[in-house]
């Protein structure tokens, strides 16, 4: 309803607009750190009376008469970015790019020059479309983006299916790793932890996780094994990754935190300021210490959410000969491989649930998420 105000309210359930839309009743849904740039107001075209959410899992309750592989009673995970199945790019498993799933492209363009795929709950600029924080969420090309959950997957294992594991394993099939890399992730919330475990299944031997709080770390260090840094220790970030890959650095380096970074010194400072002045979005110490940590020759990759930044060392990658990828999750392309991963029992992201509550619970869901209370990673919601 405003930057920093969330309420909970009756609205209309939603309808099959388009004959190859799904109906959806939301069985899970979760908390996720880009949905603290929508209600910090870091991210434009919010409007009052906007349902948020991408992160979700549900039931077919309804299907368009287009639709051919699914049916009501279907237990199914979606992607938060929704492909059409039929374009250039969704032909080239780049679904997150798809040309015909926006809506509202006029909205993107001028500062894109192209639109991306259509992701419900996320803002005007990113489709306009209801989110899933709801009791039902419409789904459009519900053949191309529903994916069917076999019996050994559960509800709380597909919901970070949706997009916690896809952005993770995005970032780490990015690095193009190879057996007895080492790899140093920034931030260890959701999506940095499923980084963590993606860049381990794709060989990488080891992992440096970075962050400051310490049940974070704390869960880097016992669910995925990786070695932690806490960059508000007294030696610099850069000091303990040199020490630790002895002085070469990271074959690749993954940011995982986005334009809402914390960090310490006088450059974290004025990237605070000119963030509360509107004179940049975002704050970007974990990507230009990302940047420079990385060895030379080595692969930056980037999956935290940015916007306008300044002051950021292009030099450095130029100069080191470093590859730089980024890109919006396409879990389309990737659902088959995890979910391989979670029914072999390599992959269980249930983990990351740290609370549970109903969604007229969800405020208080977002506070206790934002502002790193009791400990939370995610909270879940079950409409």
């Amino acid at each position: 309803m405003g930057i920093n105000k969330l309420e909970v309210q009756t609205v209309p359930d939603p309808r099959i607009v388009n004959p190859h839309d799904v109906i959806l009743k939301v069985r899970l849904t979760t908390t996720c750190g880009s949905d603290l740039h929508l209600i910090d107001g870091y991210i434009p075209t919010m409007r009052e009376g906007d349902v948020i959410g991408h992160e979700y899992m549900g039931e077919v309750v309804e299907v368009g008469r287009e639709v051919r592989k699914l049916k009501v009673g279907d237990r199914v995970v979606v992607p938060s970015f929704l492909g059409c199945g039929k374009c250039w790019y969704c032909d080239k498993d780049l679904a997150s790019l798809c040309d015909n799933t926006h809506p509202k492209p006029d909205f993107a363009e001028p500062v894109l020059g192209y639109p991306p795929a259509a992701i419900p709950g996320y803002s005007h600029a990113f489709s306009g479309l209801a989110g899933s924080h709801a009791e039902y969420i419409r789904v459009l090309h519900g053949d191309y983006n529903c994916f069917h959950l076999p019996e050994g997957i559960t509800d709380e294992q597909a919901l970070f299916l949706s997009d916690s594991v896809p952005t993770g394993w995005t970032g780490a099939d990015f690095c193009e790793l190879k057996q007895g890399d080492t790899v140093a992730v920034w931030g260890c919330g959701a999506v940095g932890l499923m980084a963590m475990r993606s860049a381990q299944l794709m060989g990488a031997e080891r992992v440096i996780a970075i962050d400051r709080l310490p049940e974070r770390l704390a869960l880097a260090r016992d669910r995925i094994g990786a070695e932690t840094i806490d960059y508000e220790d007294e030696d610099s970030t850069l000091e303990q990754i040199r020490e630790l890959t002895g002085g070469r650095g990271p074959d690749a380096c993954i940011e995982a935190v986005g334009m809402e970074a914390h960090g310490t010194g006088p450059q974290y400072a004025l990237d605070r300021a000119k963030q509360a002045l509107h004179l940049h979005t975002d704050r970007g110490s974990a990507l230009r210490e990302a940047a420079i940590a990385v060895r030379k020759g080595g692969i930056l990759s980037v999956v935290g959410i940015y916007g306008v930044i300044d002051k950021f060392p292009f030099g450095v990658l130029t100069n080191k000969g470093i590859t730089m990828r980024t890109s919006q999750q396409p879990g389309q392309r990737y659902m088959p491989d995890m979910m391989a991963a979670v029914q072999r029992g390599d992959l269980d992201p249930s983990f990351l649930i740290s609370h549970r509550m109903s969604l007229e619970e969800s405020p208080h869901g977002y506070d206790l998420f934002k502002n790193k209370k009791d400990n939370c990673i995610r909270a879940v919601f079950a409409p």
